[in-house]
């Protein structure tokens, strides 16, 4: 190894989000012009950087609407950038998805819409569904950010009790041939998933939502209820005639971001082994788990010898049951440093790839084999911060948090374990 830890470490994750950045994914997935009008939208954290880079290499005219995260919009000339809320929607979120929806009725079969997707999509076009309230969004955004719930699971919710999701925005492109370039931010890459999927069939029912709310105990409005229960919240299906004209490309991948650090490792003289690109479940169980393999390989060089380094991308859950201000890869990370207990040699980043991890403008953190004995130096418990859900305060206290600011992309968190 030839680089301290942290220095790797951090390398490792700015390769991850190199990986993923527009300007390296979007151009070679462009279509042909059409004989008609080419009309961009999309939705995103990356939404507005890809919107960028499509003009930069669009050979004719083209025109349309992108909407991104307060703080993530780049100039464009030709396509309107518009910011809004994320995770929980605004009006400016719901404005927008109304005029994109609008912009696209009246196409011809000679026309190209170009749909732009990343992740955040979902909260950043919060059209809601008949019946249904932007306050009734909000309300049912924030329980289902605390239940626990996995990304699919919440967007199945959404898509349910949208206007635009599920399909209904390619419905309304039609008969104009759409082309999806999305970057994805789920396990799985399921395009259902990215965003909620507003330009792809959804093979979900309105009963798998109402099942998932029940699952998570989420109090659902009159208006949202309604609208599950009478099966009015339906989505398109696969074989809609209406999505016949749909191509779909991932154009980034949480597995393209581990390979890439990974890369940068074998450089470094260090192993990689990419233990999984879609990892879900309680962000302080992977930590313990994450934790046992690292010491395996300290103790018994299996499942391979030192120095390696460990790579997982995926979307992990909080459930919220104290005061603190969550964030998944930073409680990953507090569980993962008390599992180790200190271990000699073992080092880690976790982060989101998109700079913010829940709702902090935090990516993530650092743990080193001191990051327990400095923490108790300074009066904090581990435990207790772990237990308030408070790893973001705890790693900020050590100067241990890891900004980056808006990276513009977004293939989901990335987190890495260094053993030495």
């Amino acid at each position: 190894m030839n680089l301290p830890p942290r220095d790797l470490l951090a390398r490792m994750f700015a390769a991850a989000v190199d990986a993923a950045r527009p300007e390296q994914c979007i151009p070679r997935f462009l279509p042909e012009p059409p004989a008609g009008r080419t009309l961009v939208i999309g939705a995103g954290k990356a939404s507005a950087a890809m919107a960028q880079v499509l003009e930069r290499h669009w050979p004719g005219p083209l025109e349309g609407l992108v909407v991104t995260r307060y703080g993530y919009a780049v100039p464009c000339e030709r396509i309107e950038i518009v910011e809004a809320a994320h995770p929980v929607p605004d009006a400016a979120g719901r404005e927008a998805a109304g005029r994109m929806l609008e912009r696209v009725r009246g196409l011809t079969a000679d026309d190209l819409v170009i749909c732009l997707i990343s992740g955040g999509g979902s909260a950043l076009l919060p059209l809601p569904g008949e019946g249904v309230t932007l306050e009734d969004k909000q309300a049912i955004n924030r329980a289902l950010l605390k239940s626990g719930a996995t990304i699919s699971e919440m967007n199945c919710v959404r898509r349910h009790l949208s206007a635009i999701k599920g399909g209904r925005l390619a419905a309304a492109c039609h008969p104009a041939r759409v082309v999806n370039l999305l970057i994805s931010d789920v396990p799985g890459d399921r395009p259902m998933d990215i965003a909620s999927g507003p330009t792809v069939a959804d093979p979900s029912s309105c009963a798998d939502a109402l099942d998932i709310v029940r699952r998570y105990a989420i109090e659902l409005p009159a208006g949202a209820r309604a609208l599950l229960e009478s099966g009015a919240g339906e989505t398109l299906k696969p074989g809609d005639a209406r999505l016949a004209g749909v191509v779909t490309h991932l154009v980034a991948t949480p597995q393209m971001a581990l390979e890439a650090a990974a890369g940068v490792a074998r450089a470094a003289g260090v192993t990689p082994l990419i233990l999984g690109d879609s990892i879900e479940g309680e962000a302080r169980d992977v930590g313990k788990v994450m934790a046992a393999i690292a010491l395996q390989v300290k103790r018994h060089a299996q499942p391979l010898a030192a120095p390696c380094v460990l790579l997982s991308g995926g979307e992990t859950t909080v459930t919220v049951r104290g005061t603190g201000r969550g964030g998944r890869n930073v409680e990953f990370l507090l569980a993962l440093a008390v599992a180790l207990d200190g271990a000699p040699g073992v080092f880690a980043v976790a982060g989101d790839t998109d700079g913010v991890d829940g709702l902090e403008e935090i990516a993530g953190a650092f743990v080193t084999p001191d990051t327990l004995a400095r923490a108790w130096a300074l009066g904090i418990r581990p435990l207790g911060r772990l237990d308030d859900n408070g790893a973001h305060g705890f790693f900020e206290a050590l100067g241990d948090a890891l900004v980056t600011g808006p990276t513009l992309t977004n293939v989901n968190d990335f987190r890495a374990l260094l053993v030495g």
